[in-house]
Parts: structure tokens; sequence; C-alpha cells
């Protein structure tokens, strides 16, 4: 009987005595015992074990701290393996990130709380009324002491600062910030136009990059390179775009020229990027745009080129590097290769479902917790201060198809790694197949169609 209760239990037992009893004998006062599964619960049984007498022992608790068995008695005396037949496990097949998803976008929108969705002006604008005490208090600190420990330090923290004015109003871009479309249009010309961005002309562009991501043809930034347009770029164009840092400051002049490949001018109300509809929007952004710099050469003139370059021009400069270095992050330099899509195979959710969460350790919440970008590019509508909770809702439905973030430290270093190696990698994608992953080599050819 021992040898049978330690078998039960996950011990391998000695050769039996005494043949397995095929019935319980029952007594008034049975003891417990607990059978391990590794298939589904067995509910405990109450056993009299043979050979003890009735009723005149103390109750025991058989239940041993053991794993689950690698093979369990079945009560033919035949062996079964938990991880396949004969102890041959079964093979789980690899995981595809380019396979439709066995979810839809309502899957996921029903798994966020509602309260989730809630706009609320007041809590957007004291944000905003934080990020402007901030700037201009770190302005005026570094102009009093004015000393060249002070200056770097300045320059580190002001530029992720005007990063923090940027999301901000990218947040009134995509409406996020209120219900209110004319409270997001004022304080999205106020914050972009300070850091220099054409509010209405980037809002327009951002929300095609939104509605196309993942399609090779139809994003507008950060998109894949085709093969063909890669072969034929001179080497200086290759070394502007890959080699680190110069597409760290590749920003102002997406603005004037968009991506290679694609042409217009988010200052321009004819360019391709607009449809005639929002021509005047582009030209109240495009003279608030022209107002900030007049007033930035004003500024030169009373203070002096060199101090106007200390104060703003630098830490201008490293939000244009936080801002290229976020988004490429977000869309590109995953270890696991990302997919891209062409013609039917792209989908909206299929797009949004290739961008990437980033930790930025203490940078999360001075730049509105941006990382969490999943979430954020399949409901932008959601205000960034509901991103996090709505993430973690939402990643039961997500499965493998959402990426964990590596944990960052203190300060997100590590994402400079990251960076360089997806640069030397991440150049262009094949002109063929329907869906599509970054090559470096172009006699490599990676193209797979999903199943």
């Amino acid at each position: 009987m021992a040898t049978w209760v330690l078998s039960e239990c996950g011990l391998r037992p000695l050769p039996p005595v005494f043949p397995r009893p095929t019935r319980p004998i029952l007594c008034q006062k049975p003891s417990k015992f607990r059978f391990f599964s590794t298939n589904k619960g067995v509910a405990d049984l109450k056993l009299q074990p043979r050979g003890f007498s009735s009723c005149n022992y103390r109750e025991r608790r058989w239940e041993l701290g053991v794993s689950a068995p690698v093979r369990v008695a079945t009560s033919e005396g035949e062996e079964e393996s938990v991880n396949g037949v004969n102890g041959v496990g079964e093979e789980v097949p690899e995981f595809d990130p380019s396979a439709p998803p066995p979810f839809n976008l309502a899957d996921i929108r029903a798994a966020i709380p509602k309260h989730c969705w809630v706009k609320d002006p007041w809590k957007s604008m004291s944000y905003v009324v934080r990020d402007v005490i901030v700037v201009f208090g770190l302005a005026a600190a570094a102009a009093y002491l004015n000393n060249w420990i002070v200056w770097p330090l300045y320059w580190a923290a002001q530029g992720t600062m005007f990063w923090a004015l940027f999301v901000l109003g990218h947040d009134c871009g995509h409406g996020s910030f209120s219900n209110d479309p004319k409270l997001n249009s004022v304080a999205g010309h106020l914050l972009h136009s300070s850091i220099l961005v054409p509010y209405h002309g980037w809002r327009i562009s951002h929300r095609t990059h939104h509605q196309n991501h993942g399609h090779v043809e139809n994003d507008e930034s950060w998109h894949p390179l085709p093969e063909k347009i890669f072969n034929s770029m001179d080497n200086v164009t290759r070394t502007l775009r890959f080699k680190v840092p110069f597409p760290l400051l590749a920003y102002p002049i997406y603005l004037w020229n968009r991506s290679p490949g694609k042409t217009g001018s988010h200052f321009d109300p004819n360019s391709d990027l607009f449809v005639p509809s929002e021509r005047k929007d582009v030209i109240t952004s495009t003279i608030c745009w022209t107002a900030m710099a007049a007033l930035l050469v004003g500024l030169g003139f009373v203070m002096g080129p060199i101090q106007l370059l200390k104060l703003y021009g630098i830490p201008y400069v490293l939000f244009v590097m936080w801002l290229d270095l976020v988004t490429y992050l977000h869309h590109h330099g995953h270890e696991d290769k990302l997919p891209w899509y062409r013609g039917e195979e792209w989908s909206y959710l299929r797009g949004g479902l290739t961008t990437i969460d980033r930790d930025y350790g203490w940078i999360n919440n001075i730049h509105h917790d941006i990382g969490t970008h999943v979430i954020h590019h399949l409901f932008p509508q959601i205000p960034h201060y509901h991103l996090i909770e709505a993430t973690e809702a939402a990643k039961p439905v997500l499965g493998q198809y959402y990426r964990e973030p590596k944990k960052s430290s203190p300060l997100p270093f590590y994402l400079i790694g990251e960076l360089l190696r997806s640069m030397k990698k991440d150049h262009f994608v094949s002109d063929t197949g329907d869906v599509v992953y970054y090559q470096t080599d172009p006699t490599i050819s990676n193209t797979s169609t999903s199943q």
C-alpha cells in the first residue's frame, strides 16, 4: 500500500509487493490523500489504507512537497508521459509575429477599463503648467549661475523638457488632450510653435503615420526603404541615414523634405501631404512657426547669439535627438525581426502590433509615458496618463504579440546600444513579397508570406 501511495504522489516506488487495491476501504474517520495530476485537479479521496486499524489512528497529512511526476501510473499499470507520448515532448510551433492575430480591436478595447478613455482637460493643462514652469525655471537658474559646470546639466535637462512639451502637443494633435478641438488647437500651437514644430502640418502627417503604420509604401515616417530606393542612394545619403549621430538630427530635414522617396513639405499647404480642406490649418501653423522663429532672432539681438545658443539652441538640438531616438526605437531595433506589410496583408491592427514599448527609467514620467507605445498606436485617443493602466489591461489579450520592454536603469543609456545595433542591420526591405523584414545585405532575401 505504501508503494502505491508514493507512486501516486510522484515518487518512484520500489517494485510492489502487494497488488494495487481495486477500490477504497472506507472507515469512519478517513485520512485525506491528495493526488497530483499534471493535466487536471483531482478531488480529495477519502480512503482507508489497508492494514490500518479501524478508526483508531491519528489523521495525517499526506501532501508531499514534490514536483509534478514525469510519469503517472495508469490503472492498467501502463506509464503515460505528461509531456507527450512515451516521453517524447510535443513540439510547440514557433511564434510568427506576422500571422493574423486571434483577436481583433474590439477584443482589446473591451479589456481596457472605461475610465481610461476619459479625457480630463484640467489634468492635461496641469501637465502643461508643470512643464512650462520647469522650462522657465531651468533657463532662469542656468542664466543666473552661468558657469561651465552648470551649462551641460542644463542642456541635458532642458532638451528633455523640450521633448516633454512636444509630447503634450502630440496629445493635442491626437485629440487625447481634451474633447474640445479649439482647446487642443490653441494648446498644441503654443506648445509646438515654442519648439519650432508646425502644429497642424505635423499633426496631419502624424495622423497618416498612425493610419498606415506597418505598411511599406503608405507609412509616413521611419518606414523601411524599398530595396530599389536603397540601392539608388549615394554614399553620403546612406551615411546620413544609417550612421549615428546623423539620423538623430533628421527631424528638421523631415519637416522640410519628408523621408527618402517621398516629396512635400510640412510648411507648404499645397503639399501632397494635405487635402484642400486642410489648407487654412497648414497656413496657420506656418505663420505661428514663423512668428516663433522671428522671436528667436529678436532675442538673439537682445541677449546675444551665444547666450541664445546656450539657452535655446543646444537644448533644441537635444530635443530633436530625443524625438528621433524615441520615434525610431518604437518602430525598430527589436531582437526579433518585426514584419512590414503590403497589399491585403496589411491591416490597421497588424500594423499597430509591430510597434514596441520601451522603458526609459526616470524619464518615463518626465516625457509623459510615451514609451507605452503599442496601446497608443492602436488607440491614440487614450490620454497619456491612462496608457500604463490600459496596457496592463490589454496584455492578456495581446499575448505574444506584445513584447515586454527591457527594464531600464534610472537613466536609459542601454537604448543607445539598441539604436546602434539596429542601425547596422535595419536598412531596407525586399521589393517583393506581401510580408517583408528589414535586411542589410542586398544579396540576402528575407521575404516571407503569412499563411
